[in-house]
């Protein structure tokens, strides 16, 4: 190796890839969570949840979109 740091026997580029994929995704996943409990306690209805859900959560719908745009591209 050309004096690389490596953390779990990779390169801190890959360990940095790796970490952010599977962080955000478990974040994403947690504010989907809160947004279900927010409408749950909230009483919203269904029409209520549908929109809680899209407008609280379309913070992280670009950042999956971009994502899936990259892979479409080759650019990734």
């Amino acid at each position: 190796m050309d004096n690389e740091v490596l953390i779990f026997g990779l390169t801190i580029a890959e360990f940095e890839d790796i970490s952010l994929k599977v962080c955000f995704t478990a974040l994403i996943i947690y504010m989907l969570f809160i947004i279900g409990n927010l409408a749950k306690e909230s009483k919203a209805g269904k029409y209520g949840t549908v929109w809680m859900f899209v407008a609280l959560g379309l913070g992280f719908v670009g950042f999956v979109a971009k994502g899936l745009i990259q892979k479409l591209m080759g650019i990734e």
